[in-house]
């Protein structure tokens, strides 16, 4: 049996927790990624965002009223790109995560992630639950893709 509901990124470690590390190892290289939303007439917006990976969620924390926060109150779709790096050799490979965002209004949460990541205030902070997680690379002359959507297996694809 196959889900499409989204998961939890602790979710997404229990399935599948190599894949997991490899993936939240890459975000961590850099510190500001790709982010993806939907204007309000459908139109993709894309900004800089960090990703933070605490309580097995990966969070999502945004200035107030910013576009990005208001395209994700009004269609919590993303998808969240991985900095490439400095230069063409993508040695780690490139990643991708897809999902809906949700925004964590717990004050309990909240003050937990004051008091732990010292954040600029006021946010918004919100949780990314994943829909398509996928990672790109080279192995060799082959290009390989491996993608994990929630309820079904890692899946690799390579290509000549």
């Amino acid at each position: 049996m196959t889900s499409s509901s989204p998961v939890s990124w602790d979710g997404f470690a229990t399935a599948e927790p190599e894949f997991a590390d490899i993936v939240q190892r890459r975000f961590r290289l850099y510190k500001h990624h790709v982010l993806a939303t939907l204007r309000k007439d459908g139109s993709p917006r894309v900004t800089g965002l960090e990703a933070d990976f605490r309580f097995g969620d990966m969070l999502l924390g945004m200035m107030p009223h910013s576009l990005k926060a208001l395209d994700l109150h009004r269609d919590p779709r993303f998808a969240l790109h991985a900095n490439p790096g400095p230069d063409a050799e993508m040695n780690d490979g490139d990643v991708r995560v897809s999902g809906r965002a949700m925004e964590i209004t717990d004050p309990e949460v909240i003050a937990r992630f004051i008091e732990e990541a010292t954040p600029p205030e006021p946010f918004h902070l919100f949780r990314a639950e994943l829909t398509d997680v996928v990672w790109t690379g080279l192995d060799g002359d082959e290009l390989v893709i491996r993608s994990w959507r929630p309820g079904q297996p890692l899946r690799t694809v390579r290509r000549k």
